[in-house]
């Protein structure tokens, strides 16, 4: 009797396993960083998100949805987008854009901004196709570009320095022009914009908008304007968008984020604004892969939007107050590294701010026969030696400019009072350490 077990057979798989769309897109700072600062640090000021509660308003509406008698709200709803969430993002992008919008095939909605980006790069992007990336851009748009079959086409901003030793601002990162309209050629089929610009906090000018848009209109480019930090603008700064340029309301696809806009990066609710004959095809690859999104999610930031369009412009509106809670915080981060001599880059927009970390150098040595770019050593060394996480600025660049930026490293200040607090004491305490050694 022969046992199965005694035949000679193969245990392995000889053949290939990952899909060669994969190869080389593997790595993600994410996982990695986010598990340092797990396991290392007091204070976080890495990862992107809030530490003070989501508006009561928005709390409300989730228990309401949950458990205010309306079974429906456990089950499906409509799959490109809940009809009240549809209906208040149209109406809100009416008075945006200053145009008509159709709740119905002017907008989707998906499973956070990441699932619309997703979405846009396969709906669109051929094998052969360029897409052109303004560095430092957002780590996934590389990798799904390249999933796509696509080839990114890389240009940085440029830091111009500051007048009369002002701190620099992320203003003074500039596009050349000439460079920018070097990137264009037939193969070009798409730019991705991200304006507020994570993570520098850049806020597009018009006159920077108006040159992109003058470029896509020239080449018949598609542009992916990535708008998640849309109300996030300081100063006193207007954001402009620029699907309300001429000529681009029909090669534009919008991508927002309630996890931005209402301070509640869980709910994982993003959406597409765009016309017709762009959205069709994201809606056909949102139906081929989640197909539909979290229905009470979707219910509760709808009520989140009806309570702010009735607020518009008001004092009393979150889109109003929020700014204004996040630039007192900016500023006091600012502050910290400015009295320890860190050299803040002041933005614009966003929840996050670059510093120069040159005068910090001396503390983390150089490591000649490692390829690991000097900002992430710099940020590993800080976690594990100080307790601060914060994340490279190296990692929102391409493997052929990173090592440009090694020197400057992401704060969010997107957090409550005690934890930027407790940040500038880490900070101030290294300081005295450096000075008295």
């Amino acid at each position: 009797q022969t046992h199965f077990l005694s035949l000679p057979f193969q245990a392995k798989m000889s053949r290939p396993v990952q899909a060669r769309r994969l190869e080389g897109i593997d790595k993600n700072i994410w996982v990695e960083f986010v598990k340092l600062a797990a396991t290392y640090s007091k204070v976080n000021l890495g990862q992107g998100f809030p530490d003070f509660p989501a508006p009561d308003f928005l709390q409300e509406a989730l228990q309401r949805a949950l458990g205010g008698g309306n079974h429906m709200l456990h089950q499906y709803t409509r799959a490109f987008g809940h009809p009240p969430l549809v209906t208040a993002l149209a109406q809100l992008f009416e008075k945006l854009l200053g145009r008509e919008l159709d709740p119905m095939t002017n907008v989707m909605v998906t499973v956070g901004a990441y699932q619309a980006l997703f979405c846009c790069f396969q709906a669109f992007v051929d094998e052969g196709d360029e897409v052109i990336i303004i560095e430092p851009f957002f780590d996934c748009y590389e990798p799904m570009v390249k999933m796509a079959g696509g080839t990114p086409v890389f240009i940085p901003l440029r830091p111009k320095a500051p007048k009369d030793g002002k701190l620099m601002s992320s203003a003074d990162w500039q596009l050349d022009s000439a460079e920018l309209a070097s990137k264009f050629s037939q193969r070009t089929k798409a730019i991705v914009l991200n304006s507020p610009n994570n993570p520098l906090g850049k806020v597009f000018s018009r006159g920077e908008l108006e040159l992109i848009a003058e470029l896509c209109v020239k080449h018949d480019v598609l542009c992916i304007s990535d708008e998640v930090y849309e109300w996030l603008v300081y100063d006193g700064r207007e954001n402009t968008r620029i699907a309300s340029l001429p000529g681009m309301w029909d090669r534009t696809v919008i991508i927002g984020s309630a996890g931005k806009t209402f301070s509640a990066t869980g709910l994982k609710v993003g959406w597409t604004v765009g016309p017709n004959r762009l959205l069709q095809h994201v809606r056909t690859v949102h139906q081929n892969s989640v197909y539909h999104c979290a229905t009470i999610a979707q219910e509760a930031v709808a009520q989140g939007f009806q309570r702010e369009l009735t607020l518009f412009g008001k004092p009393e509106s979150y889109f109003v107050q929020l700014p204004r809670m996040l630039q007192q915080k900016r500023d006091f981060l600012v502050q910290s590294l400015v009295a320890v001599g860190m050299k803040p880059i002041m933005p614009e927009g966003t929840y996050f701010l670059v510093a120069d970390i040159s005068e910090f150098k001396s503390d983390v040595p150089e490591a000649p026969n490692s390829d690991e770019p000097y900002d992430y050593r710099f940020t590993k060394w800080m976690m594990k030696n100080k307790g601060l996480a914060a994340i490279p600025l190296s990692a929102f660049y391409s493997e052929a400019h990173k090592s440009n930026y090694t020197n400057f490293i992401r704060f969010c200040f997107a957090k409550e009072e005690a934890t930027l607090k407790a940040a500038s004491d880490i900070l101030q305490k290294w300081k005295k350490e450096k000075t008295s050694s």
